[in-house]
């Protein structure tokens, strides 16, 4: 079992709190200035504090502020050498917060799937610790990759999650326009998506020998395929996770310049 505090309970904080919660395997500190955000939490976690110095007591760290705010929340925690940082700040590298900490430092770009347990997760460090990979275990899935490519994986999961939920409204709307009820639209949109991406993770087959395994001869998907292989649709999902990604090398770039 892995003791870790959570300083943040925002969106993504508190989706980490109660991703952790459903498997009751870890225990738990919530911190955050906002007594409403804590009261938000307070089920799905072992305590809530309003001091982050309460709150470093633990195995894991997890720092999951805004990026402006990270670097004064790191200074103020005393925090040695046997224990572990995990940042979740966009655009800030692990050689910035390593100045400011006696800590391993692991920096993680999550997405909000975590409070599901399936989560994406990119982590970059000189090491992840067993007790991090554990917490990633219980959220979800995670890659280790180099801190060079931590600016595309932020926009490829932790931005990801927006792009697919415009992709899945598009989908929903167009089987609204053609006469379904918008729940039941949204709930055959969502549903694909879901199962489409269990598909993938879950096959040996490529996405190109899926879509194949989809399309029958003169069937109806090959006709729908046909118009997005015609269509600008893939340019346009490149040009936002490179819009994503150009933003967290801007966000890296200020700390460069530190």
């Amino acid at each position: 079992m892995v003791r870790a505090s959570v300083i943040g309970c925002g969106n993504m904080g508190s989706a980490l709190i109660r991703g952790l919660s459903r498997i009751d395997e870890h225990t738990v500190i919530a911190c955050d200035v906002d007594p409403a955000a804590l009261e938000a939490v307070s089920d799905d976690c072992a305590e809530t504090t309003t001091d982050p110095a309460a709150a470093s007591d633990t195995d894991v760290v997890v720092v999951a502020v805004k990026p402006g705010l990270v670097l004064d929340v790191v200074t103020d925690l005393d925090l040695s050498p046997e224990q572990t940082l995990i940042s979740f700040a966009a655009g800030v590298p692990t050689t910035a917060l390593e100045e400011y900490t006696d800590a391993a430092v692991v920096r993680i770009m999550p997405n909000l799937a975590a409070e599901t347990g399936n989560m994406a997760a990119a982590a970059t460090g000189s090491e992840i610790p067993d007790d991090v990979k554990a917490l990633l275990d219980a959220v979800g899935e995670f890659v280790e990759v180099e801190e060079s490519q931590m600016d595309i994986a932020t926009a490829v999961n932790g931005s990801g999650p927006a792009f697919v939920f415009y992709l899945i409204g598009a989908m929903r709307d167009a089987g609204v326009d053609a006469g379904l009820e918008p729940e039941d639209a949204e709930v055959l949109a969502a549903q694909t998506f879901k199962g489409a991406a269990e598909t993938v993770l879950r096959s040996d087959r490529d996405i190109a020998e899926l879509i194949d395994a989809v399309c029958s001869p003169k069937g109806t998907t090959i006709e729908g395929m046909e118009a997005l292989w015609e269509s600008t649709a893939d340019e346009a999902v490149g040009e936002a996770v490179s819009a994503a990604e150009e933003r967290s090398a801007e966000l890296a770039e200020a700390f460069d310049d530190e």
